[in-house]
């Protein structure tokens, strides 16, 4: 459960600091014979500072969860 916790923490860290993730997509707008026309189109997948939040929160209580049933 410890890894899960820091891979939480660290995914929740990458959600609050990037806020989202952008990425690129070509489409064809014309195909006339030899002629080929193409459109790059910037999209952005947003990612909620809440999850971001709730997903460190989580980390921290499984890593903090592990370490007292050690004890």
């Amino acid at each position: 459960m410890k890894v899960v916790g820091v891979i939480l923490i660290l995914v929740g860290i990458f959600a609050l600091a990037y806020r989202g993730i952008s990425y690129t997509h070509e489409h064809k707008v014309l195909d006339v014979g030899p002629i080929e026309a193409k459109v790059n189109e910037k999209k952005t997948i947003p990612l909620s500072p809440i999850l971001g939040g709730l997903a460190v929160a989580a980390g921290i209580v499984l890593v903090l969860s592990n370490r007292r049933q050690r004890a």
